[in-house]
């Protein structure tokens, strides 16, 4: 005969490869939906946060309590937690932190007049304005 015969140890020898991969990829997508739910987490984290400190901002001129009251209820509302309102004048910094399964990101926002953007950054979408020509404008 002219055929291969198979050696009994390699019985069932695909099934466990099949079985250890399949493992192997529902442990890497677990992995990415971790991750995923971490980064969705911190986002909204920064956005409450963001949402919180201008709530608070607005509210200065009432005093602290009034305003750190804003940011609470404002940032109950995106669904995270106020962990810290601190009122400089009408400059508002708040933390906030949203709870995403094992993950509770947190993030710090600043808002209040005469704030302009970080450096390297710009608050208008379109960008910086463009230089003047030399010689001024036509």
């Amino acid at each position: 005969m002219s055929g291969r015969r198979r050696s009994e140890g390699d019985r069932g020898y695909a099934t466990v490869v099949t079985a250890v991969a399949a493992t192997v990829l529902c442990a890497l997508f677990g992995v990415v939906l971790a991750l995923g739910e971490a980064v969705v987490a911190r986002h909204r984290a920064e956005a409450a946060a963001d949402l919180a400190a201008l709530a608070a901002a607005d509210r200065a001129p009432a005093g602290r309590t009034a305003a750190c009251r804003g940011a609470r209820t404002v940032a109950g509302a995106q669904g995270a937690r106020l962990v810290r309102c601190v009122l400089d004048g009408q400059v508002a910094e708040v933390t906030a932190a949203v709870r995403a399964g094992p993950y509770e990101p947190t993030a710090l926002a600043r808002a209040g007049p005469g704030l302009t953007a970080s450096p390297g950054t710009s608050s208008d979408p379109a960008g910086p304005p463009a230089p003047e020509p030399p010689g001024g404008r036509p």
